[in-house]
């Protein structure tokens, strides 16, 4: 959620950040006008306290003298009663002004490129090269098959499409994977978290998940819970509603969960295998950062993500994503893509986000000074390290032989406890 002031002081500067999004900024001009009912009816409302306070003074002074009240009381009443009422708007105004606060997306940082489609996001390194294989690469669907590592069929008896079953060696390259993401994230300073997999609504709406992402989303209705779409949204709650002192920053969380969506509205031939689940597996970084911090604190979680690219041996591509391409709640993105060679196109595997204060004023996650002074809101940012169902399907399409076989990265060795699938 913006700072209601920033709508107040620059509502230009806001406009112009909203339809950098592609977004309609129609819901500033009426959080303005809320948040100026709202401090009218401070205003009142105080002016009202304090007469009632001149009044009920008077009240006593003139009972001490045995002097008739009743006037004087029945004006207090009065002034009760609108105080009774005006505080009753004011709640519906801040429950409104709440409301659309919500809907009002975060701004693309000044350093996000303009642009609207995947063509506009802005290539900004590459690591590696496609490798050169001598023969027809197969997709890792048909690896799959023939290796027997996942059964999609049977997914689909048991739940649907889209919820596959691990099986073999195929589950444990997912658990090695796994432990190989949290492995490396404790080494470069992480603590890990075992979170729910459910949340509460209020989880949910910290994180940005509503109310804009509430139809991608597996409800609970009977219990009012979601299914996590990422660990992103339990582990940046863990702190909700707390004051940490600027000692403890950065906070930097790691965990494992599955993941659930729906992904309404996907279809076609980019949902074959493993492009596209309801429920996979993702490792997550969450840093709450020093706001001066958080542009670097970007940089180092993609550094991290990147890290493990590089000892898989995949060859990837990190792109800056335009504003167009960015998350309602996000202010600066990068995308982590691998070369899929039996697809011969490029997979995302990480998104790796900075919301700066927009999801902390959601969660009321703030920071005390370490000179004193006011609590200010901590920087949030996220990021996935890795997703791993397009980085199973890339490992398998790359390190397949000319037999069907497939050779297990040397960094996974001593996680698998195999060196070849097949």
């Amino acid at each position: 959620m913006l700072d209601i002031r920033l709508l107040r002081e620059q509502p230009d500067l806001v406009r112009a950040g909203i339809l950098r999004k592609g977004e309609d900024p129609a819901n500033v001009d009426t959080a303005i006008g809320l948040d100026a009912r709202r401090r009218a009816l401070v205003q009142q409302g105080e002016a009202l306290k304090s007469r009632k306070n001149t009044v009920s003074q008077q009240v006593a002074a003139m009972k001490a003298k045995k002097e008739d009240a009743t006037s004087v009381i029945a004006e207090m009443r009065g002034v009760a009663d609108e105080i009774k009422a005006l505080d009753e708007e004011l709640k519906r105004v801040e429950e409104d002004l709440r409301t659309v606060m919500l809907q009002i997306p975060n701004l693309p940082d000044a350093s996000v490129p303009d642009g609207r489609t995947p063509e506009d996001n802005k290539p900004i390194a590459h690591w590696g090269a496609p490798p050169v294989i001598d023969f027809t690469p197969k997709p890792h669907w048909d690896l799959i098959k023939s290796l027997g590592l996942i059964d999609f069929d049977r997914g689909t008896k048991i739940t649907g499409a889209g919820f596959p079953v691990y099986v073999g060696k195929g589950a444990k390259l997912e658990r090695a994977l796994i432990s190989f993401f949290l492995d490396h994230a404790e080494a470069s300073g992480y603590t890990e978290l075992l979170p729910p997999l459910m949340v509460n609504a209020d989880s949910a709406t910290g994180t940005g998940q509503l109310p804009d992402k509430e139809g991608q989303m597996y409800v609970a209705p009977l219990d009012g819970f979601y299914m996590v779409p990422t660990a992103e949204v339990p582990v940046t709650n863990f702190y909700r509603d707390e004051i940490l002192g600027e000692e403890q920053l950065p906070v930097k969380l790691c965990a494992y969960t599955p993941c659930f969506r729906r992904e309404a509205g996907s279809y076609g031939k980019d949902v074959r295998g493993l492009n596209r689940l309801h429920q996979f597996d993702k490792v997550e970084l969450v840093n709450l950062v020093h706001p001066s911090r958080s542009m670097q604190a970007l940089e180092d979680m993609r550094a991290t993500a990147e890290q493990l690219l590089q000892k898989l041996g995949l060859h990837y591509r990190t792109l800056l994503m335009c504003a167009g391409d960015l998350g309602f709640t996000q202010v600066k993105k990068y995308d982590l893509e691998v070369w899929s060679v039996g697809q011969q196109r490029w997979l995302e595997v990480s998104s790796v986000s900075n919301f700066e204060s927009y999801q902390a004023r959601r969660l009321n996650i703030r920071y005390r000074p370490a000179g004193g002074g006011k609590p200010e809101m901590v920087h949030t940012l996220n990021g996935s390290s890795l997703a791993l169902p397009r980085i199973v399907a890339a490992l398998l399409e790359q390190y397949q032989t000319p037999e069907g076989k497939v050779i297990v990265p040397a960094a996974l060795h001593s996680y698998t406890g195999f060196e070849v699938i097949g």
